[in-house]
């Protein structure tokens, strides 16, 4: 028995010794942060509205696989324009500024840090051509009204056929046929 009490003692004296030895204070872990930066090529873009401004003077970054190219459609969408035209604030509008129909971006390369001068052109309103239509067809009208003293014998027979057919309605027929007829052409063209 005495050996069984041995091991009984052997046992409390290991049990008694801590495995891990504390220290009096914990040393914090600090993380390195590693970040890489990379500077973006980046233009001055002074824009002009048909020759008057600039309205806005813009830092814009370089896009495209060398980092070279401007987004021409980007600055076309922001400002409502058209097109776009090389500037010189001293003599004016150059040629126009071409860019790839697919990414927008323009076909001209310009390197970091450039200062880039460009006109654009505004899209037409659509206020425009209507009030036009419609003051065309008024006038029309008018002088339908004051240069036929009598309806010609065509228009009578048109209209016991039909109806009463006002003037303004065929002039406002014709109209919307010439536009629609240069429109679907363009159309055509474009896509066969």
């Amino acid at each position: 028995m005495a050996s069984n009490s041995g091991v009984g003692e052997i046992e409390e004296t290991e049990a008694a010794a801590p495995l891990l030895q504390e220290t009096a204070e914990a040393e914090p872990v600090q993380k390195k942060n590693r970040s890489v930066t990379t500077s973006v090529p980046e233009a001055e873009v002074h824009i002009y509205s048909r020759g008057k401004g600039p309205i806005d003077v813009i830092k814009m970054g370089l896009g495209g696989w060398e980092q070279d190219q401007l987004e021409i459609r980007e600055i076309l969408d922001k400002y409502g324009f058209k097109s776009l035209y090389a500037f010189t604030p001293g003599s004016g509008r150059g040629v126009p500024i071409r860019f790839n129909p697919r990414n927008g971006r323009s076909m001209l390369t310009y390197r970091d840090g450039a200062r880039v001068y460009v006109d654009g052109e505004p899209k037409d309103s659509l206020l425009k051509p209507v009030t036009r239509i419609i003051l065309s067809v008024a006038l029309i009208t008018i002088i339908i009204v004051f240069a036929m003293k009598e309806t010609p014998a065509w228009a009578k027979n048109l209209q016991s056929s039909v109806g009463p057919i006002p003037p303004w309605v065929l002039a406002c027929a014709v109209i919307v046929f010439t536009r629609m007829r240069k429109r679907t052409k363009s159309f055509l063209q474009k896509y066969l």
